[in-house]
């Protein structure tokens, strides 16, 4: 991480006050150690740093006053959600104020007509469906966390869920937001409609990690519940059978509303924990919900049991009831805590592959596990290839942490070597920060940096994230115009 800058730190009682001045309201600003500590970490609980403050402005006004402070005095700033982000984009900074956004927790608007809410960044994700259920609808998204983790969180890492396979990730949900900038600038972009004029910003901010700017303002798309949603459950002897059971699926056509898979720990694991009657003599489990009209759903089910049938399925049981749906699901979204109960701490990485190496992988994970010595279960996406491996260890022996980290970061390698990518839906914040270089040139990511300096020349905004190595803004011009020189010589220069 950058060095604290201690000109900073020396002002700390200065910056208190300022900060006070712009929430007056009690406990608007945080400065004890102890109530600073809820606030050192996020969910990847392994890097911790207490930050210099913490603020938790309550309107869009007190974050741009706060913002444009920070901009004014050159002190950097780390936004926060929920706190249950898993890449450390939230780790706090020494020398920075936290901007905690969990004040900002109201649903604004519900457009029926449009079939979109307005909400404030604050709002969790399970929240927005709770908001519009009674007549039917739905926000689409549905992280495992959707408990706890807010909608602007999810905006920040353009996080999925288990049925983004058929309604896609947050970025295909937002419709608009409104946004502060470094400067205390307040911008919309997008909106209600559907289409907007001009450059896709909405889409540059989706997935940003909070490197461009603090959301304050939501506007998303809700969707009608289907008329019928089952679940089939389906037992392979091996991953192997299982993914390629997945990529078959897919080829013929049929796009399930969710298409989750689960190794034989995880499926332990998750069944001693959650009792959602999950079979225990498998090595591989798919869980595959069919959402639609009844006939169509009858109708894909049967498919779908065949093409299981064609690749070894073992088992199959399919859900009778909303009850029973729900159950099956409930172990899904409880894996990863029942994994916590088997092992005194777990890494859980984040990539995405191409369904069709999902079985060669999966494979390679093994060769890594017996590599690096420490154990993994597997929960994923298998649908959109995204896979969550949860690397068991114990950060109490001495060297456990450091293979963790060694055996996620191959992993990764892994990923990206197969034709895939670093992140599905965590974002690549502090755990995956040095090896961008892995999926990405130097060119690809000093035009990254570009779009970074337009919006926060001075790098104040959660630093440390992302890039490896941060260029200043002269720095890149210099290097955007040598490089052009090199390629073009030919070209006249003005």
């Amino acid at each position: 991480m950058p060095e604290p800058d201690q000109h900073t730190l020396a002002r700390r009682k200065d910056i208190i006050a300022a900060m006070k001045d712009v929430i007056p309201s009690p406990g608007g600003v945080i400065v004890d150690e102890d109530q600073l500590r809820p606030y050192e970490c996020d969910g990847l609980m392994a890097y911790r740093q207490l930050p210099m403050i913490v603020v938790l402005p309550e309107n869009t006004g007190q974050v741009a006053a706060i913002l444009k402070y920070c901009h004014t005095h050159k002190i950097r700033v780390v936004p926060r959600g929920a706190g249950t982000g898993l890449s450390g984009g939230a780790l706090p900074m020494a020398d920075a104020i936290t901007i905690s956004m969990m004040k900002f927790n109201r649903v604004l608007d519900i457009d029926w007509d449009n079939r979109a809410a307005v909400v404030q960044p604050g709002v969790t994700n399970l929240g927005i469906t709770r908001a519009v259920e009674h007549k039917g609808f739905y926000y689409a998204p549905d992280p495992s966390s959707q408990i706890a983790c807010s909608i602007g969180g999810n905006i920040a890492e353009n996080s999925g869920g288990v049925h983004s396979l058929k309604y896609g990730l947050t970025t295909n949900n937002v419709l608009g937001v409104e946004m502060v900038t470094i400067e205390g600038e307040i911008l919309r972009v997008g909106g209600k409609g559907l289409d907007q004029t001009g450059y896709d910003l909405l889409g540059i901010i989706t997935g940003s990690e909070g490197l461009l700017g603090i959301v304050t303002e939501v506007t998303v798309r809700i969707l009608r519940k289907p008329e019928t949603a089952r679940a089939l459950l389906l037992g392979f002897n091996s991953s192997e059978e299982g993914g390629k059971c997945v990529a078959a699926i897919i080829a013929a056509g049929i796009i399930p509303g969710g298409l989750e898979m689960m190794d034989a720990p995880a499926i332990k694991a998750t069944e001693d924990f959650v009792h959602a009657g999950y079979p225990l003599d498998v090595e591989a489990l798919l869980l595959v919900e069919l959402d639609g009209p009844q006939v169509e759903v009858d109708y894909l089910i049967e498919r779908v049991g065949n093409i299981a049938k064609d690749f070894g399925a073992v088992y199959s049981r399919i859900s009778e009831t909303e009850e029973e749906r729900l159950l099956f699901w409930s172990g899904r979204k409880n894996a990863f805590p029942a994994i916590g109960r088997i092992s005194p701490d777990y890494m859980c990485m984040d990539g995405t592959i191409p369904r069709v190496r999902l079985a060669e992988v999966l494979a390679g994970m093994q060769v890594l596990s017996q590599r690096h010595g420490l154990g993994v279960a597997n929960v994923f996406h298998a649908g959109d290839g995204n896979l969550h491996p949860l690397i068991m260890f114990d950060a109490n022996k001495p060297g456990d942490l450091e293979r963790a980290e060694a055996f996620g970061g191959d992993i990764l390698k892994l990923c990206v070597e197969v034709g895939g990518v670093l992140s599905g839906e965590h974002g690549i914040g502090v755990e995956k920060r040095d090896l961008m270089g892995e999926m990405f040139t130097a060119d690809d990511m000093k035009h990254q940096e570009r779009i970074k300096m337009a919006f926060d020349e001075d790098q104040l905004l959660n630093p440390g994230k992302v890039f490896p190595t941060l260029h200043g803004c002269g720095e890149l011009k210099t290097l955007h115009a040598k490089a052009v020189a090199d390629k073009f010589p030919t070209i006249p220069r003005f």
